[in-house]
């Protein structure tokens, strides 16, 4: 059954293009436009349960990175990625960590997260999500043996599936 549910999930994104190494969604930002700065202030909710939204950024608050433009809530969570950005970017692009703890390069849900030992994962769908958190530090020592192999590959472009992107706010 998981396998089936992965396999549709991964076959909602199967369109690729290349917009640099960081996954760039249709907003044409990175994060689909969320501040990557503000997960690192919000409560992180216990596995199993969702965690908080995450925070739009605003399209005249930017910075580039990794082949692609981050969007911000405020100047100084800009300012603190651009002191270090490596320490905000997600994990694996911004793609889902289960995915390619699975083998798979498919495009990463900003709003399904989690920052495990202060590095940020997206995962694609709650479903993934459950699995993902079946076993984390497992999942986490997979996706960083496959992402070697993964990383040069063509970013999938398409659809998150179950989500929509209000960011960036436009102010």
């Amino acid at each position: 059954m998981k396998k089936l549910l992965l396999s549709a999930a991964f076959s909602l994104v199967a369109a690729t293009a290349f917009a640099g190494p960081q996954f760039v969604d249709d907003t044409g930002f990175a994060v689909s436009g969320y501040d990557v700065v503000a997960y690192f202030d919000l409560p992180q909710s216990e596995v199993g349960s969702p965690q908080p939204e995450a925070v739009p950024g605003l399209s005249s608050i930017t910075a580039e990175h990794n082949g692609a433009t981050f969007a911000f809530s405020t100047v100084a969570n800009r300012d603190a990625f651009v002191a270090d950005p490596e320490r905000y970017v997600p994990a694996f692009d911004g793609h889902c960590a289960y995915g390619v703890a699975k083998g798979g390069k498919v495009p990463g849900n900003p709003n399904l997260w989690r920052i495990v030992d202060d590095t940020l994962y997206l995962n694609v769908t709650k479903n993934v999500v459950t699995f993902w958190e079946e076993d984390i530090p497992g999942n986490i020592t997979l996706a960083d043996g496959n992402w070697v192999d993964l990383e040069d590959d063509a970013a999938h472009q398409g659809p998150i599936p179950q989500f929509t992107s209000p960011a960036p706010v436009t102010n």
